[in-house]
């Protein structure tokens, strides 16, 4: 798992091809309500049959080393990720229920030091 895969949200607006010998950011897919039972090869082979998947990764809490319940598919092609966005969103892996949209990045928050919790 890598940290920058956590900075990216869900965007239901559809994929553009990317400029040729850049990676197509737009084929990256957030795929929400997993099972914690879920592995990356599983989610892996879920999204094969859309096109070529570059990576796979389930979300790990650090802590615990458990699934966040989310995770990451990049594809190939931009319109493949728009296919298997379609078709898998509502779909069942692992007996959930998936929710697949097109992964756009993570806005900035300007109150980074404001992380909840009670301070004097």
């Amino acid at each position: 798992m890598q940290e920058e895969d956590t900075n990216v949200v869900a965007d239901a607006t559809p994929a553009a091809a990317a400029p040729a010998g850049e990676p197509d950011v737009k084929a990256k897919l957030f795929v929400g309500n997993l099972s914690w039972n879920t592995k990356d090869e599983n989610l892996k082979q879920a999204f094969e049959q859309f096109g070529q998947v570059l990576s796979a990764e389930v979300v790990i809490e650090r802590a615990t080393g458990r699934s966040k319940g989310f995770g990451f598919v990049q594809m190939a092609k931009a319109e493949d990720a728009n296919a298997a966005a379609e078709k898998m969103n509502g779909q069942e892996l692992d007996g959930r229920a998936l929710t697949v949209n097109i992964a756009r990045p993570k806005t900035e928050r300007s109150d980074r030091d404001d992380r909840g919790g009670y301070r004097n």
